[in-house]
């Protein structure tokens, strides 16, 4: 059953930082780009960050030099670290495979306040 579990969002002021993290029940986790995708209310959702199996990263250019992605193999499981968090970052995160191919999680809520 693939089941993916986010955890770690709040509210925050900006400039603040978040640590994200994302427990992924999949298959073949290591070898899988995964990603950090979000949504704001009345806006699609989009990708803000992939790492591949071997740790190569790819970031929005909203969210580069401010957000990191990581994962640990072992645990399954793969983070977003967030600073220096604007307003515009607030929104629903999740995780998913690269291609957002699988079911969606419940998410996390983000909070920016000004």
């Amino acid at each position: 059953q693939v089941q993916l579990v986010e955890s770690g969002g709040g509210l925050v002021q900006a400039g603040g930082s978040l640590r994200l993290s994302c427990a992924a029940s999949i298959r073949f986790f290591s070898i899988k780009t995964m990603a950090w995708y979000r949504q704001a209310p009345g806006k699609e959702r989009e990708s803000v960050a992939t790492i591949t199996g071997s740790g190569t990263t790819n970031y929005a250019d909203s969210v580069k030099g401010r957000f990191t992605i990581s994962r640990d193999n072992a645990k399954n499981t793969v983070y977003l670290q967030m600073d220096s968090l604007k307003p515009e970052d607030t929104a629903v995160y999740y995780c998913n495979v690269g291609s957002g191919s699988l079911n969606w999680g419940q998410g996390t809520q983000v909070t920016v306040s000004s």
